[in-house]
């Protein structure tokens, strides 16, 4: 979708400044955020990229100014809104008011902890051959999907070279909408840094991403 996090390429938001030293949390209410996102993951209810939609949905004004753990929060809590495990009268009374919703998945359980932090495969069986192959020209799709997608607007309508086919994946704009895996062919796609930006971008430049085949066409 066409949002604010879309964020490469933008002007007027300067570099970005990294914190020295900066500690894995600024405040423990921080950590806390992090340990629920995991347990309530866990559920089933929703996947990454359902998660990563729901950020994407947040108003301009907040997502700018949030910080990346309040960002976090608010995320959580539409993933618990949309799912019905929890609605807005229950954060506002702080307690459960409706019977509980029967969940995919156990709860998790401290001895699961450790498997629940690692990120799993997202390979899967092609259903049919690579359209493309290393060296290809390729031009992306100038495509604004009103709900997620990988391909970020900078990279639309533009032409590079397959650089690497990694065999086919979980396609995140189905799975965001949970309308199933619909594995696809994924590419790393390659582009002159002036066919992104323009003729002011350095000529040395050359940037890279990895695109889904139906991001793809013939160049």
């Amino acid at each position: 979708m066409n949002g604010v996090h879309d964020m490469g390429g933008m002007d007027g938001f300067g570099k970005v400044e990294p914190e020295a030293d900066e500690p894995v949390f600024h405040a423990s209410w921080e950590g806390r955020v992090i340990a629920m996102t995991r347990a309530m993951a866990r559920t089933g209810m929703w996947n990454i990229d359902m998660a990563r939609s729901a950020r994407e949905r947040q108003p301009a004004a907040f997502y700018l100014t949030a910080s990346y753990y309040k960002s976090w929060a608010q995320k959580l809590e539409t993933l618990l809104f949309e799912s019905g495990l929890a609605s807005p009268d229950e954060f506002a009374a702080g307690h459960a008011l409706h019977a509980a919703k029967r969940l995919k998945r156990p709860r998790l359980r401290t001895e699961d902890v450790p498997d629940s932090v690692k990120r799993g495969s997202y390979v899967r069986p092609a259903a049919a051959p690579a359209r493309f192959s290393v060296g290809d020209p390729v031009r992306t799709r100038n495509m604004h999907p009103a709900t997620h997608t990988r391909l970020p607007r900078y990279a639309r309508g533009r032409r590079g070279l397959v650089e690497r086919v990694h065999g086919a994946h979980v396609f995140p704009d189905s799975s965001a909408l949970g309308a199933g895996e619909d594995p696809q062919w994924l590419y790393t796609v390659v582009f002159e840094g002036r066919e992104l930006w323009g003729a002011d971008a350095d000529p040395s430049l050359k940037a890279s991403i990895e695109a889904f085949e139906p991001y793809l066409e013939p160049a």
